[in-house]
C-alpha cells in the first residue's frame, strides 16, 4: 500500500501542473502563499532549462517578488502591463462555482489587481480547500486603519465577528480584519456590498475575479475543475 501524499506534496504537484497553463514567452501573473511558492519553484526550474520560457512576471506581493527574483525571474510592475494571459494563485477556500476566499497571506488587494489584468485565473489548491459554501475560513478584509472598528461593527450587523489580525500590516500599509461566523451564498452580491463599506479597501471574496480553472491536488493526483 502506497503512503498517502502529504499536504506539502499535493501543493508541489499542483504547482508543477500549473506550468501547463503558462504560454511560452508570455508575462505571467503570480499570486502569494505556500502553494504559489511551489509554482514559483517550478517556474524557476523551467527557466533554468529554457531562459526564454517566460518574458517575466507580475507579482502580487513583496514575498512573491523576492522569491521570483531569487530564482532569476524578471518581475515587472503591474502598472507597466496592460494584460496577462494567466494568473496563477492559491485560495483559502474555493466553491463549486469558482468563487474563492483569499487573503490568508494578507495580499488580497494586490492579488485582485493582478487577477483583474489576466484573461484567465488558474487556482492551485489541495482538496481540503474545496467547499460547498464559503465562510468557514475567516474572511480577510483589508481596511484603512481608522475604519477598523467601524468595519467590525458593520459585519456584526451581518452576523459576523470581526477581529483585527494581530501583528499584520499589509504591503499597502493597512490592517486586516478577519471575520468569522459567515455563510456566503451569493458571493457576487456579497463582494459588491462589502466593498461599499467606508474604509474597506477590498474584501477577500473573489467572485468577480473568480477562477476559470482549479487544479486540485488529491490523493489520486491533480483533478482539474473548470467553471
Amino acid at each position: 500500500m502506497s503512503t498517502p501524499m502529504t499536504q506539502d506534496e499535493l501543493k508541489t504537484l499542483v504547482g508543477r501542473a500549473a506550468l501547463d497553463y503558462v504560454q511560452p514567452g508570455s508575462i505571467v501573473g503570480v499570486g502569494t502563499g505556500s502553494t504559489v511558492d511551489k509554482f514559483i519553484d517550478a517556474l524557476g526550474a523551467a527557466l533554468q532549462q529554457n531562459p526564454a520560457f517566460i518574458a517575466g512576471a507580475v507579482s502580487s506581493s513583496v514575498r512573491s517578488t523576492e522569491r521570483l527574483e531569487k530564482l532569476g525571474v524578471k518581475v515587472m510592475p503591474a502598472e507597466s502591463v496592460t494584460a496577462l494571459g494567466v494568473y496563477i494563485d492559491g485560495a483559502d477556500e474555493i466553491n463549486h462555482q469558482g468563487a474563492m476566499i483569499k487573503g490568508g497571506g494578507a495580499a488580497l488587494t494586490r492579488e485582485k489587481i493582478v487577477a483583474d489584468l489576466a484573461d484567465k485565473f488558474v487556482c492551485i489548491a489541495d482538496e481540503s480547500k474545496l467547499v460547498q459554501t464559503l465562510g468557514k475560513f475567516p474572511l480577510p478584509v483589508e481596511v484603512i486603519p481608522m475604519a477598523a472598528a467601524q468595519v467590525i461593527r458593520a459585519f456584526a450587523k451581518l452576523g459576523g465577528v470581526g477581529k483585527v489580525r494581530e501583528g499584520c500590516t499589509t504591503d499597502n500599509g493597512n490592517l486586516i480584519v478577519d471575520v468569522t461566523g459567515l455563510q456566503i451564498t451569493g458571493a457576487d452580491r456579497f463582494e459588491s456590498d462589502v466593498n461599499q463599506i467606508p474604509g474597506v479597501v477590498t474584501v477577500g471574496v473573489f467572485a468577480r475575479n473568480k477562477a476559470a480553472v482549479c487544479l486540485l491536488g488529491t490523493a489520486q493526483g491533480v483533478k482539474t475543475l473548470t467553471f
